[in-house]
């Protein structure tokens, strides 16, 4: 070649000129062909543009796809034919000034080896060459009219018809160009299969080829595939063009020509290895996305059902259902007590007939069984893989630096699990930890919260001959929160009984504290034979000195046994509802006037009532539990209960308690927001 200083162009005023700056994307080298179409037509030299679209092609692409920055794009046409000029503005050394006319070197791989795109340009421009400037580097190509001085368009001369390309034979700019420019159809749901084929078609049409294969391996189990033929199979024995396809793991393929060795058979097959590796990497990426969105998906849709269940045995049920399929052909999930020992807690198997196989297999021991290796990864607190007979690997259940246990899973029949799978199951492990180690907390609360429920109640009611005493207790919806209501039937020291139903503001362990104070107080007071309204007095003193803010609703009732078969009441209200009296014979009222609630004022009233209880009567206590019971904006209500009590006269205590407990549930189907507590006092004397 010849050195220049840059094109050798043609001036007058016939000439047409025109420059464009394009962004580095994808969509730039169809902007780049239409305005060389354009000013081609323009010009009136559409016989030049088979050529002018191959060449604008390539170098606007490997511009794109090396420079990665924005393009100039010059088209300068005259009479005698036209040049373009594709400059970048990335920085580089300048190794070679190659500018000059056309190639003539007998070695074509001299000039393949400066880039395949290069090769097309020496093929079919008058003259080429490449310029450098201060800002970036560019390639320019010439293409000038036939008769005018340039090589003979190959482009012209059309195959006969009827006739075999020859093995060695010249590709036309018509087919390289549609080689060049056609993409997979972005509208089919698999595009590349085609692709891939109607690519191979041209390339093995172009070169003469016998047939070919382009094979690929996605990395998702099935191993490498035909992804598209062209031609007869290959045979036995044959020199095969073997070209590998430019992807990243885990896709891997080659693409096969059982071609006649030529100048130009390789480089067009590395060319179109290189344009199916672009859309195949673009299709290697879009699954890597869809497939991290599904995991990202699947992580949520598991902490939320994880997170759903406070039940430590459900949650441990949970994960390998969790885990089987999708993530593993088994899994089981091992807890360690607190010697270190390992547990098996809950298993699952792709074929369910497995599970005694692999209950088995788990529960072996000695030095190279899965019970060493699950004691190792939980001992080491990483990940551990396992051997056969049950092939996969166990990571350690650790949650706020405690160790709960193992994870283990097995690994799928057609393939092992990749990096990404991998790091999704020690992310399952670790929020099934945190989930197991949130319901052992949650256990161990409710636990807590029953014991010291159970301590501020009495274990059974007094059996007392002629008085029948009944009692309903249904705590709050969340079992783990201790309530403030409470009842209680104590002994007098001169024989009566006194009824007591009270209400501590508030819940959890400050109202419980309280209402064991208000208990314990009223059972000393009384106890010592205090009258009522001093105990109440005292009890009022000590909650505004010691309560911390709380206040209580207290009922208390002194039961004597009277004359006859009459039983005496002395009621003393603090606040709380008034009781509603079920008449033996029927009917149902409200008796005695509400005082102060204890603990919010230092003085306070509780008027007294006194009562006479016929046989059969009953007088019924209850907490704003049952009043306050809501369904909507609707409330159980105080006369909605006195409504329930009156077709109960006549029954046992037991009974009546019973019924407006099934009552006061049934009024809603959302779980009781506060403590629902019912007692019943009976005239039971025959």
């Amino acid at each position: 070649m010849s050195a220049e200083a840059g094109p050798a162009l043609s001036g007058g005023a016939d000439e047409h000129v025109r420059r464009v700056r394009l962004p580095a994307d994808r969509r730039t080298p169809a902007a780049a062909r239409a305005l060389v179409r354009a000013m081609l037509l323009e010009a009136d030299l559409p016989e030049l543009l088979n050529e002018a679209l191959l060449l604008t092609t390539e170098l606007t692409t490997n511009a794109v796809e090396h420079a990665r920055t924005e393009l100039d794009i010059e088209v300068e046409a005259d009479p005698a034919g036209f040049t373009v000029t594709v400059t970048d503005f990335a920085s580089g050394p300048v190794d070679e000034l190659v500018v000059g006319v056309r190639n003539t070197t007998a070695d074509i791989t001299e000039v393949a080896a400066r880039g395949r795109g290069l090769l097309l340009v020496d093929h079919f421009a008058s003259r080429w060459g490449t310029t450098y400037l201060p800002t970036g580097k560019g390639v320019w190509f010439r293409l000038d009219r036939p008769g005018r001085g340039g090589p003979a368009r190959l482009s012209a001369a059309p195959a006969r018809a009827g006739t075999e390309r020859p093995d060695q034979g010249t590709p036309s700019a018509a087919a390289m160009s549609e080689l060049m420019q056609t993409t997979p159809d972005a509208y089919a749901d698999d595009p590349l299969p085609e692709f891939a084929a109607g690519l191979l078609t041209r390339v093995g049409e172009m070169v003469g080829a016998a047939g070919g294969t382009v094979r690929l391996d996605r990395g998702d189990g099935l191993g490498t595939q035909v992804f598209a033929r062209y031609g007869r199979a290959p045979r036995e024995g044959n020199e095969l063009l073997r070209v590998p396809l430019a992807v990243h793991r885990p896709y891997a393929g080659e693409l096969e020509l059982d071609a006649a060795p030529s100048a130009y058979a390789r480089p067009l097959a590395v060319l179109a290895a290189e344009r199916l590796s672009l859309h195949l990497e673009n299709d290697r990426l879009r699954r890597a996305d869809v497939r991290r969105s599904a995991w990202l998906t699947f992580l949520a849709e598991a902490s939320e059902l994880l997170a759903q269940s406070l039940d430590v045995e459900l949650t441990m049920a949970l994960v390998p259902q969790l885990v089987v399929p999708r993530l593993g052909r088994w899994c089981a999930v091992h807890t360690t007590d607190e010697w270190g020992r390992l547990r098996l807690a809950a298993s699952s198997h792709a074929d369910e007939a497995m599970l005694p196989h692999l209950h088995r297999v788990l529960a072996e021991t000695g030095p190279d069984s899965i019970q060493s290796r699950l004691r190792e990864a939980s001992r080491s607190q990483t990940q551990v893989p396992l051997g056969g007979p049950m092939e996969g690997f166990a990571v350690p259940l650790i949650a706020r630096g405690q160790r709960l246990g193992t994870l283990a899973v097995g690994r799928h029949q057609r393939h092992r699990h990749d990096p990404d799978e991998v790091s999704v199951l020690e992310d399952v492990a670790r929020r099934a930890a945190l989930a197991i180690e949130n319901a052992r907390i949650h256990a161990e609360r409710r636990r807590v919260a029953q014991t010291l429920q159970q301590s501020l109640l009495p274990p059974v009611l007094p059996v007392v001959e002629g008085i029948g005493f009944a009692a309903e207790y249904v705590p709050t919806g969340d079992d783990a929160e201790v309530g403030g209501d409470f009842y209680d039937v104590v002994p007098l020291p001169d024989g009566r009984w006194l009824v007591v139903v009270g209400d501590v503001s508030g819940k959890g362990v400050q109202a419980a504290a309280v209402t064991g104070l208000v208990r314990d107080v009223i059972r000393v007071l009384v106890g010592d034979g205090k009258p009522l309204p001093e105990v109440l007095g005292r009890l009022n003193e000590t909650l505004v000195e010691r309560g911390g803010g709380r206040y209580c609703t207290l009922a208390l009732a002194a039961v004597t046994p009277g004359d006859g078969d009459l039983l005496d009441v002395s009621l003393h209200l603090a606040g709380h509802d008034r009781p509603v009296l079920l008449h033996g014979g029927g009917g149902a009222t409200f008796v005695g006037a509400s005082g102060t609630a204890l603990g919010l004022l230092d003085a306070i009233t509780t008027p007294t009532a006194e009562l006479a209880l016929k046989p059969g009567d009953a007088l019924i206590f209850y907490t704003d539990g049952v009043t306050e019971r809501r369904r909507g904006r609707e409330l159980f209500g105080t006369e909605r209960l006195r409504e329930s009590a009156a077709p109960l006269a006549g029954y046992s205590a037991d009974v009546v308690a019973a019924r407006l407990r099934a009552a006061t549930i049934a009024f809603s189907a959302e779980p009781p927001r506060d403590d629902i507590a019912v007692l019943v006092l009976r005239n039971d004397i025959p």
